[in-house]
């Protein structure tokens, strides 16, 4: 009798969470630029607690915090935005030629009695679909940013709510010192990566930038910007923003630069990814390398390229909800790197 009613909790619990997904996804509209100010609130609310340390008032920090990051936004918005326009009206051009381009390599595969059929190639691999996927993505971001002013009201009244909203839930929780203790460790952990993210992204987008300045290849700044937004992405996002400047190069200026353009972003993701990040990161984020990659397929398909960006940050909070609750946490170790296993051992 008690394993049945364990069986009929577990659906139940299992239809609510299929509702509340299907939610998110009809209010994908509202939900998003929601989901977003909550993080950029969380981003900024360092930065006002400096800002208190040196008996600024909270009105004129919050101020000077939302002036500068609108200030960056529009800034940025201004320089992507044109290359953007450019891009797009010869982004038929580019397609074609890198169609000749990929025929060109099946002629010479054939010369080797490598045959292949191009047009069945063609079809699978398309590489104009390749430049596609980065720029959608950059689109979808701007989509979303459409809504500035409504994300950045949302922020400033966070901002102003933050300390109070944490007062309440002490009050509101059952058992509020434990549950603070997560709600605590949850915050530390977004604001680290977050913050640390930001600044290994950055680092890469500028390299990224420079290199491509200095090889002289077209829309240099739109490909740096695409290579700091995508590197928030786990896994992946760094492998698609190199894809359009490699293509772009091999258009323009031939395999060998297009070759050198692919090595230096290999360098670069390595050093950034593999030396730099971890470095100030410490020992990581607590989730399996597999969780993080289907998180992204996962927060990607329910909300989009903000998914994408937040995949890690909001799979971090599930696990922290899971292992507050007796009956989640055996999911939460799923979830998890693998630590607490070699603890044991």
């Amino acid at each position: 009798m008690s394993s049945l009613t364990g069986v009929n909790k577990s659906l139940v619990i299992f239809a609510a969470l299929v509702v509340v997904l299907a939610g998110i996804k009809a209010a994908s509209v509202i939900v998003i630029p929601f989901v977003l100010a909550a993080f950029i609130a969380i981003i900024c609310n360092p930065l006002i607690r400096f800002f208190a340390k040196y008996g600024i008032p909270k009105g004129i920090a919050v101020v000077f915090v939302m002036l500068m990051i609108v200030g960056v936004g529009i800034s940025l918005a201004g320089l992507v935005g044109q290359s953007m326009t450019d891009f797009s009206e010869k982004l038929p051009e580019y397609k074609a030629q890198l169609k000749e381009e990929f025929v060109w390599v099946v002629n010479v595969a054939a010369s080797y009695n490598i045959l292949i059929d191009k047009e069945q190639i063609i079809s699978l691999f398309d590489p104009g679909k390749m430049i596609d996927v980065a720029t959608n993505m950059l689109t979808g971001l701007g989509g979303v940013m459409a809504n500035l002013f409504l994300i950045i009201l949302t922020v400033v009244f966070m901002l102003f709510e933050g300390p109070m909203l944490s007062k309440k839930v002490h009050l509101a929780l059952d058992d509020p010192e434990m549950k603070m203790q997560q709600i605590d460790r949850f915050l530390d952990s977004i604001n680290s990566y977050l913050a640390i993210k930001t600044m290994v992204s950055l680092g890469t987008g500028i390299l990224a930038g420079f290199m491509l300045w200095a090889l002289d290849v077209d829309y240099f700044v739109l490909w740096g910007v695409v290579a700091f937004m995508l590197n928030y992405i786990p896994n992946i996002g760094s492998i698609i923003a190199a894809v359009p400047a490699v293509l772009l190069a091999l258009i323009t200026q031939g395999p060998l630069v297009a070759g050198f353009i692919a090595g230096g972003y290999l360098v670069i993701n390595t050093v950034m990814g593999n030396i730099v990040e971890p470095r100030f990161m410490g020992k990581g984020l607590g989730l399996s390398t597999l969780v993080v990659f289907l998180s992204l397929i996962f927060w990607g398909w329910l909300m989009g390229t903000v998914g994408m960006l937040l995949s890690v940050p909001l799979t971090m909070i599930v696990k922290i909800a899971l292992e507050t609750s007796q009956e989640g946490r055996w999911l939460a170790t799923l979830l998890g790197n693998g630590e607490e296993l070699k603890l044991e051992d």
